[in-house]
């Protein structure tokens, strides 16, 4: 059996972590929770380990990092070993999340009950690996844009429950996030644009009904990016334009509002475009499709 430690039983060192990172601590405990019955369902037991493992056995298994990258919800992870074995479990040696890190850095030891500690691991890992990928998906992007005046966006491609955690782990990778959710900023899309009858319209449509909410309008081409700039729209989406045209409407823009790229964008695209002078770069790919970075547990021997 393993603990199920509730929220209020957590190292408070954690949760506050979690805190100051910007993530709501209950949340990321509903989170390993959800995860960890899905494993242990109901009363469940982890059959193999309790099988070849003695109740008592006692170790220390490091985690490491098996290819460079940025790693991220190692946090997580530790949540995840105090989730399964209570305060019965000792964490040494975590490297802070957003650290940069190489083929073979250790980036966490963990030491309690075998038991719990393999138990634990693939949900540990889960978490780990999957933000780790998706902050080194986006200092790649990072440091592509490096020199110019852009920034990588994420967006709301995000896996359906993980969002504070992908978006979390943009920021870890030293991206930005776009909007949370649909009441926090307005995104208008070529369908809104269609309702309403034109980009204007839609902006107008808008900030009469939401005064105090920013709003983004997105452009396929020069004739309504220059309808907004009269209108005095201060955030446009440029969609799958190419560079050229890009750089035509940084020009006509000259300052009076945010331009962000869009759509169809790749890691080796991404300088050529940013130099094309746009504020922006949003990236779907960062959040919805990451190749997750592999991080291994290794269980001391003795």
């Amino acid at each position: 059996m393993i603990a199920r430690t509730p929220y209020p039983e957590l190292p408070g060192e954690l949760t506050a972590e979690l805190r100051e990172a910007g993530l709501d601590p209950q949340a990321v405990h509903a989170a390993v929770a959800a995860a960890l019955e899905e494993d242990l369902p109901g009363d469940g037991d982890d059959v193999t380990s309790n099988s070849t493992i003695a109740a008592d056995a006692r170790g220390t298994a490091d985690f490491a990092a098996r290819e460079p990258g940025t790693v991220a919800g190692l946090a997580v992870a530790a949540i995840v070993f105090a989730y399964v074995m209570g305060d019965d479990v000792e964490i040494e040696d975590r490297v802070a999340d957003g650290t940069r890190v190489a083929t073979g850095d250790a980036v966490m030891r963990v030491s309690g009950p075998v038991r719990g500690l393999l138990t634990a691991e693939r949900t540990a890992l889960n978490f780990a690996c999957h933000l780790s990928g998706v902050a080194t998906a986006t200092a790649a992007w990072v440091d592509a844009l490096s020199g110019t005046r852009a920034r990588v966006l994420d967006t709301r491609k995000t896996l359906p429950g993980l969002r504070a955690l992908q978006k979390y782990a943009v920021r870890c990778g030293g991206g930005v996030n776009h909007r949370f959710s649909l009441s926090d900023m307005a995104m208008v899309k070529d369908n809104h644009v269609i309702a309403a009858g034109g980009v204007v319209p839609a902006l107008e449509a808008v900030r009469a009904a939401h005064p105090a909410v920013p709003v983004e309008v997105e452009v396929t081409d020069l004739g309504q990016l220059r309808e907004l700039l009269d209108a005095g729209c201060e955030r446009i989406l440029l969609d799958n334009m190419d560079d050229a045209t890009m750089a035509e409407a940084v020009k006509i823009t000259d300052g009076r509002a945010s331009l962000e790229a869009s759509g169809g964008l790749t890691l080796e695209r991404a300088r050529e475009v940013a130099l094309t002078g746009v504020d922006f770069i949003s990236v779907g790919a960062l959040t919805h499709s990451v190749r997750v970075f592999d991080i291994g547990m290794d269980l001391g021997e003795g």
